[in-house]
């Protein structure tokens, strides 16, 4: 034992350990790594395996809730009254839901399931791409081609004991307002200034008038979420008592569009030649017949990368890529998965 850096000294003679033997112990063959890397993506993840039964609100659970609800603090509203009863409201009561199923979306469902809300409804039209997996942290590589609302909830479901997460995988335009009506909250993880504008024009249907005054039982709020990049934004819209979407649509960043004569005749830039195979090659070739451009085809983005290429090559232009290419037709908004996670957490509270 060396007492000064209290170390112990193991004495090996040059027979008890072969040089083949050292060498792969110290350096594991790229085999061997390729073997511990294949056993570390097919083995189930802890948190795939978890199901507890619901109603077991053990002890402490839900001591983290009561803090925000049970005592008063320097950022609470001026009309907050902290109450023993507001928990239970979020418990059996509150009725929430969730529009979008994305990197926000899943990430919503996550803090909201574990903040106490026990009864809340997702909706989102999409369906799981493998190009999902790195930011939306409730989906696996078996889910990939699945609804996104359906994973989500049962995610949630196995994962969260005496959550219940009900998935509706149709357009938030399939719903009535009898839908809408039923729910104490609306969140929404959206990245569509229409659907947005659309679901703020039926809370405002929803609300009622007496004699001109507005009766607020009839407000449902809104708490619109987005993020784009390291950006991200929060805020709570009280339908007939607050600015509402349509009334702050300067807040929200314009779509990137291309001057068509540009895109036509003096190409700069790689988008230039993808919005020139994506908007006049494509109705003028037709290399699909009547079929419409759709980005989630692979052989319609890689038309236009072909074409999109050929067109770069003309003009001496770099940078034209499979990803670039996807991104332009798809209109892909660049996502952080920890800017999701702050924006839900900041929604959540």
């Amino acid at each position: 034992m060396d007492e000064k850096y209290n170390l112990t000294v193991v004495e090996l003679s040059p027979s008890a350990v072969k040089p083949a033997c050292l060498s792969s112990i110290i350096f594991p063959s790229s085999r061997e790594k390729k073997r511990r890397r294949i056993e570390d993506l097919t083995e189930k993840m802890a948190v795939d395996g978890v199901h507890m039964d619901g109603g077991c609100d053990w002890d402490g659970r839900w001591n983290h809730v009561k803090k925000f609800l049970e005592r008063p603090g320097p950022f609470t509203h001026p009309d907050f009254e902290p109450s023993t009863e507001s928990l239970q409201f979020l418990l059996e009561t509150c009725k929430i839901l969730v529009i979008g199923a994305g990197g926000l979306g899943c990430e919503l469902l996550k803090d909201l399931a574990l903040s106490g809300f026990r009864l809340i409804h997702v909706v989102d039209m999409d369906t799981i791409d493998v190009s999902n997996l790195n930011r939306q942290f409730l989906f696996r590589p078996k889910d990939v081609g699945r609804p996104k609302a359906e994973v989500a909830a049962d995610f949630v479901n196995n994962r969260i004991p005496g959550c219940k997460v009900v998935p509706h995988f149709k357009k938030i335009q399939d719903f009535d307002e009898s839908f809408y009506r039923q729910f104490h909250i609306i969140v929404c993880g959206l990245d569509s200034i229409i659907a947005r504008r659309w679901m703020n024009g039926m809370l405002i249907s929803l609300l009622s008038y007496e004699d001109g005054v507005l009766d607020p039982s009839s407000i449902i709020p809104l708490i619109d979420g987005g993020t784009e990049g390291f950006k991200g934004n929060a805020r709570v819209i009280l339908p007939g008592m607050t600015a509402c979407i349509d009334c702050t649509l300067e807040l929200y960043p314009p779509q990137i569009n291309f001057p068509m004569c540009t895109i036509a005749s003096m190409p700069r830039l790689p988008e230039h030649c993808i919005e020139y195979a994506r908007i006049l090659q494509w109705p003028k070739e037709k290399p699909f017949g009547e079929t419409s451009l759709d980005g989630d085809n692979p052989e319609h983005i890689q038309w236009v990368f072909e074409r999109s290429q050929e067109r770069a090559a003309e003009f001496n232009i770099t940078g034209v890529t499979y990803r670039l290419t996807q991104g332009v037709v798809k209109r892909i908004i660049p996502a952080v998965a920890s800017t999701n996670a702050v924006i839900a957490a900041r929604i959540s509270l």
